[in-house]
């Protein structure tokens, strides 16, 4: 089989779906013939003559493949030149692209839409849009500092020192969090917003202040994606925005819907509202914007802000996104069996939900996914063992009858041993005894996450009990305290060293 990877003709896009790496992969491990447009990874600094050291064979047209491999939709002529029976892979955005659809389902083209590769854990080596959101998220945060008037980090110097930048990221998916992750690495006080509460804690693991509302609803619409939010929702959401537009010097913003425009989340007002010299970046540009002033594809001024609208954010770092787009797509051809093995098999959950014509044949959208079936019901064990489970977790409940069983104990024992035994040995048995009821009560009612440190004040005590029974057992007589010391220096011994260990292992689950 064949597979052609033709040059990109969008304005400004400058990957390329292959590059001389994933194209040695498509040969040796799938077993591909590849074709390469000429001049088709020029924009990415991958020359012709890259490929052809690869093995690749580079001609002025590829359509005949059996496969072809592009970034975004076909458009115009390029459509004319695929027939039936060919497999076109490619972005392709199907909810608002349904004339180019009906135009290659009448020319009975097997459609793969990568943008539509569900976001399930098996898929995640496919999803372009996750690597290319990443790429984009990064860039948002380079293109801020070109047009941001100061440093991102404080700077100290003799001329004076200058605060951290103040950056807010609204929507904290792929691309929200890698912007948080390089602001806060340039030095940056970076804060971010969400409507789902299960990102908070990736955001502070980046470094990220998370902005919460005190409103008991979740916006997690399955899938890795926002949903629609109610209008008390809203209302509470801009009203934090207007008071962080006060302090915030760059704003980052990355809403986006499926099959929607994007939502607008920073408005006109809040603009105004910033600095002089502050800068918006609308990650969501291409979908209308999250900002209300955004022209896409442009960059403009309103209020002394400058505002980012660019379309073409991934095209910014082509090399880098031409590697991983195109590894992504190695992953997904692997999936589908490679040259020797090929097919379009649809009870596979990836290529279901990413196939939008199967030669000619409309599949898209797919069918919804069957939530998963709840866990089996547990049954309810019987209440004598609730009792004895509560008695053996909880002791603290218990512990009266306890003592006092053991005090009786106690005073049973010093009778006995008072009216026959010396007077040295009472003295002694009144301080084991003692030692052992308070080590009793000690370990019993201390939490079971302190045991370990715990451990530091009983490896202490048994220092001490080593040093008692060296004294015992040096005594120069082999009579019952010297062979009682012996026993005691041995016990003690084993554990301070299983003490130590079992220390180590601890503090060794804490290190990285």
């Amino acid at each position: 089989m064949k597979v052609g990877i033709p040059r990109e003709c969008a304005a400004g896009e400058r990957r390329v779906a292959a590059t001389p790496e994933s194209v040695t992969k498509l040969q040796k491990k799938l077993g591909f013939e590849v074709m390469i447009e000429k001049g088709a990874g020029e924009s990415a600094a991958f020359p012709d003559a890259a490929y052809e050291a690869v093995g690749a064979e580079v001609v002025d047209d590829v359509w005949g493949a059996d496969i072809v491999l592009k970034v975004n939709p076909v458009q115009g002529d390029e459509i004319e030149k695929l027939d039936a029976g060919q497999v076109l892979i490619s972005l392709v955005s199907p909810a608002e692209n349904t004339e180019l659809i009906e135009a290659l389902a009448a020319r009975k083209v097997t459609l793969i839409a990568l943008d539509q590769i569900p976001r399930i854990s098996r898929a995640q080596k496919m999803d372009v849009l996750s690597s290319m959101a990443n790429i984009a998220g990064y860039r948002a945060i380079v293109e801020a500092a070109q047009n941001y008037g100061g440093f991102f980090g404080m700077q100290m110097t003799a001329a004076g020192k200058t605060p951290p930048a103040r950056v807010l990221v609204i929507g904290a998916g792929v691309a929200g969090l890698a912007a948080i992750a390089a602001a806060r690495s340039m030095g940056a006080d970076v804060r971010a917003f969400d409507t789902r509460p299960a990102v908070k804690d990736q955001v502070k693991s980046l470094g990220g202040k998370f902005l919460e509302l005190e409103f008991e609803e979740s916006g997690d619409g399955g899938g890795g994606y926002a949903k629609v939010m109610s209008k008390e929702f809203i209302d509470a959401e801009m009203a934090l925005f207007r008071e962080q537009a006060k302090e915030i010097d760059i704003v980052v913003t990355t809403a986006l819907i499926p099959g929607r425009k994007a939502p607008i989340l920073w408005t006109a007002d809040m603009v105004e509202t910033m600095k002089p010299g502050g800068v918006v970046v609308d990650l969501a540009a291409r979908n209308g914007g999250n900002c209300e002033l955004t022209e896409p594809g442009e960059v403009v001024k309103a209020h002394g802000v400058t505002l980012i609208g660019h379309t073409d954010m991934t095209s910014r770092l082509p090399t880098v996104a031409s590697k991983f787009f195109s590894q992504n797509l190695v992953h997904l051809l692997d999936d589908m069996g490679g040259a020797m093995n090929w097919r379009v098999d649809l009870e596979d959950e990836v290529v279901r939900g990413a196939i939008v014509l199967n030669e000619g044949e409309l599949l898209w959208p797919p069918p919804k996914r069957e939530p998963p079936p709840p866990p089996p019901k547990v049954e309810e064990p019987e209440p004598v063992v609730v009792a004895e489970a509560a008695a053996v977790a909880e002791p603290k409940e218990d512990s009266g009858a306890g003592t006092i069983g053991a005090m009786l104990v106690a005073a049973v024992l010093f009778g006995l041993v008072g009216a026959y035994a010396p007077r040295e040995f009472v003295q002694h048995f009144t301080v084991f005894m003692l030692a052992c009821f308070i080590g009793w009560q000690v370990v019993w009612n201390v939490a079971h996450a302190l045991h370990t440190p715990l451990m530091s004040v009983t490896n202490a005590i048994s220092g001490i009990i080593i040093v008692g029974g060296i004294l015992q057992a040096s005594s120069g007589e082999t009579n019952t305290a010297a062979i009682l010391g012996a026993i005691a220096i041995l016990v003690a011994t084993i554990n301070i060293a299983g003490g130590f260990l079992v220390t180590q292992r601890m503090l060794a689950m804490f290190r990285r």
